[in-house]
């Protein structure tokens, strides 16, 4: 079972740095055309916070390396992409970033391993510490659910990309699979959420692939998202 539970990590780890880095074609187009355009920083800054604490998580519980070791690398790509959003960003939009920083990613992550630490000890800080990822996660799950309704309003796929609700479907699954072999629900939970989303946005996808939206709808659905054409 052991053997089966690495395999298994293993695979969610190759999995979940293809997710990490699927915004590199986004922040290439920002470098390119030297801006940040509509896009937002939010999703990235709590991708930064949601990595970080699942670092802690893995280097806290016992034979959970395998969660710190993919998360570690979500840490450096989402500061990665954080800074090219500092760089790029209108002064406006930086100062909104780095006030976000500096609470989420900073006092937040500090407040919540000062306290763990000095506060908690053995399973109760474990326990903890998971109920905040898990809590954080079911939370960012709001963008695929905002995904969905725009696709369902617009009668169209463009705004919710293939590969993007398929990874969703891949990570989610492999990591709830993880966890069940773990008996660990903190994992359990919000992956299973994760891969019951990408199966629902997977079968949105099949639904409305050929389907032609008419202006109006188009307009409506990149309102409702924030996205630039």
């Amino acid at each position: 079972m052991e053997d089966l539970s690495f395999i298994v990590g293993v695979i969610g780890n190759v999995i979940s740095v293809l997710v990490f880095l699927s915004p590199v074609g986004t922040f290439w187009r920002i470098v390119k055309n030297g801006s940040t355009e509509d896009f937002e920083s939010l999703p990235y800054v709590c991708t930064l916070l949601s990595s970080s604490l699942w670092t802690y998580y893995g280097i806290t519980k016992p034979g959970a390396y395998l969660v710190a070791t993919v998360n570690g690398f979500g840490i450096l790509a989402e500061a990665v992409y954080v800074v090219l959003y500092l760089i790029y960003a209108p002064r406006k939009m930086r100062v909104k970033t780095g006030i976000l920083v500096g609470i989420l990613n900073v006092g937040f992550l500090a407040a919540a391993i000062l306290v763990t630490h000095l506060a908690l000890e053995g399973d109760t800080r474990i326990d903890a510490i998971g109920f905040m990822c898990a809590g954080l996660n079911i939370i960012m799950y709001g963008s695929p659910l905002a995904a969905m309704k725009t696709v369902v309003t617009s009668k169209s796929v463009e705004y919710m990309p293939f590969f993007l609700s398929f990874f969703l479907f891949l990570n989610g699954g492999i990591w709830a699979f993880y966890a069940l072999l773990e008996h660990d629900i903190f994992l359990g939970v919000p992956n299973g959420i994760g891969f019951l989303l990408g199966t629902a946005q997977l079968i949105l996808y099949a639904i409305f692939r050929k389907a032609r939206p008419s202006n109006d709808t188009i307009s409506q659905g990149l309102l409702e998202q924030g996205f630039q054409k």
